[in-house]
């Protein structure tokens, strides 16, 4: 068994608690069902948002709506780099798994720009 990382990002659409949340249970969800995690599997994962989110900490919805109670979680302040996205909420979960896996990124709403 060997450790992966898995990367997501997206956009939220206001400073609020409940925008954060919608955002951080989407984009969790979808890098899960996307990967087929197993939750178990996850050695951590690691937030950043750019510093225009600030209303919530996005690894509370992780833990309180998808069930990452047993996940070390930190969150974090993305670099302010002139001109980069705004509202941006990033994710690297951090997976234990087989060799062969091969880990699906995921980029939803005004995050699907940073692929291009």
């Amino acid at each position: 068994m060997i450790t992966k990382g898995i990367r997501g990002a997206t956009t939220v659409d206001e400073n609020s608690e409940k925008s954060i949340k919608d955002a951080t249970v989407e984009l969790l969800s979808e890098m899960v069902k996307q990967n087929n995690i197993n939750t178990e599997k996850i050695s951590h994962v690691i937030f950043t948002v750019t510093k225009d989110i600030d209303a919530a900490f996005p690894a509370k919805f992780a833990r309180l709506d998808l069930g990452f109670s047993e996940t070390a979680m930190m969150c974090f302040n993305e670099l302010d780099v002139p001109n980069s996205l705004k509202m941006c909420l990033r994710v690297l979960i951090v997976l234990n798994c087989e060799d062969n896996f091969k880990p699906k990124f995921v980029y939803l709403k005004g995050a699907q720009n940073l692929r291009s």
